[in-house]
C-alpha cells in the first residue's frame, strides 16, 4: 500500500508542479509551493478521516505515508530557497519560506475543518 501510494504521489507531484511552473512567470517556485500547500490540505483531510472515522487500516499507509510522503517536496522547497538566497534573491527566498509555512498551515487547518463538517 505504501509503494502504491508513493507511486501515485510522485506522479501527481511531477504532473502538477510541471503544469503550474509552465504557466507562471519564472522567479518564484510556484510549482513546488502549490504542491506543498495542497499536500498539507490532503494531509489534513486524510489524517482527520483516519483518526476521526472508521477507515480501513490499509488507507493509513496508502495516503499519509505513501501518497503524501512522495507528493510533498520539502527537500525541493529547501533547495529552491537556497538557490534563491545564494543568487541574491533574498526576497524570493524569504517569501517562499514564509508563504509556504503560512499557506501550508492554513491548508492543513482547512483540510481538518472541512473534513469534520462532512
Amino acid at each position: 500500500m505504501i509503494a502504491l501510494g508513493g507511486a501515485l504521489g510522485a506522479i501527481a507531484r511531477y504532473q502538477l508542479a510541471a503544469m503550474i511552473q509552465a504557466r507562471v512567470p519564472v522567479g518564484f517556485p510556484w510549482g513546488t509551493f502549490v504542491v506543498n500547500v495542497t499536500g498539507c490540505l490532503v494531509m489534513g483531510v486524510a489524517t482527520t478521516l483516519l483518526t476521526d472515522r472508521l477507515v480501513h487500516p490499509n488507507w493509513r499507509f496508502l495516503i499519509p505515508i505513501g501518497f503524501i510522503g512522495a507528493y510533498t517536496t520539502f527537500s525541493t522547497f529547501e533547495l529552491e530557497t537556497f538557490r534563491a538566497v545564494t543568487d541574491g534573491a533574498w526576497l524570493v527566498g524569504g517569501l517562499n519560506v514564509a508563504g509556504s509555512v503560512l499557506a501550508g498551515y492554513v491548508a492543513l487547518w482547512v483540510g481538518v475543518a472541512l473534513t469534520r463538517l462532512i
